[in-house]
């Protein structure tokens, strides 16, 4: 008798203003895009060469769904950032033709297990354990850029319980999205479904559970969540 092993549904995201979902291929990161917050790791952010990590596509959380504090840390961080959602890829996307590779736009949060990523990075290993934790992906729904074009310039916020944790603009991204589409092409064969988190500003800090987080775009999305 043969063996009839069901595989797991791909993980989607909604998309403002119609029923159907994006389907997410890969999650790519950047580290330290934001001068300040490299600056409050103790860090120095680097201009010439991104840092990339990745995170399994099925780790996002959709629809405004609460988030489990995960096992194995106490010391849980939030990073707020920009999601840029791909419809085209390809290999070695010069930079010019990077935005055309954009389908939609959203707000995410990195979250972090800060304790098993500051000993990792002491001993010169992965930050896979810090990062790629279930459910540590939850991402608002998407909005597409034929509707609201390429943002350059736009706040970027987290509150948590009401109190402002983060407060910045996109427009201080070290690499900006072209330029992170260019350098991750250089690395990766970028495809149709692929997710892009563009790094955080200043301020992360840590959560407790029942926290309650609101992030958001000023004119592309917003995001609530619960940590339980």
């Amino acid at each position: 008798m043969s063996e009839h092993i069901v595989p797991p549904p791909t993980p989607d995201i909604p998309i403002i203003g119609t029923d159907v979902r994006f389907p997410v291929h890969r999650i790519y990161c950047i580290g330290r895009n934001y001068a300040e917050h490299a600056k409050e790791m103790g860090m120095q952010a680097d201009r010439t060469e991104p840092t990339f990590f990745m995170k399994p596509a099925d780790t996002i959380v959709t629809g405004d769904a609460d988030v489990p504090y995960p096992p194995a840390t106490h010391n849980l961080h939030h990073e707020v950032e920009m999601i840029v959602a791909l419809a085209r890829g390809g290999r070695d996307i010069p930079v010019a033709d990077a935005l055309g590779c954009v389908y939609a736009y959203g707000v995410g949060l990195d979250l972090t297990r800060r304790d098993l990523q500051a000993a990792a990075i002491a001993k010169g290993n992965p930050w896979d354990t810090a990062k790629g934790f279930d459910a540590s992906a939850p991402v608002s729904a998407l909005c597409r850029a034929r509707q609201i074009g390429h943002p350059e310039q736009a706040r970027l916020v987290l509150e948590v319980n009401g109190q402002m944790r983060q407060d910045g603009d996109i427009a201080d991204m070290i690499f900006n999205v072209a330029k992170i589409i260019h350098h991750l092409s250089k690395l990766w064969l970028l495809t149709p479904g692929d997710l892009i988190f563009t790094g955080t500003p200043a301020g992360v800090g840590a959560l407790q559970r029942g926290d309650r987080m609101r992030a958001e775009l000023a004119g592309v999305g917003i995001l609530h969540t619960r940590i339980i």
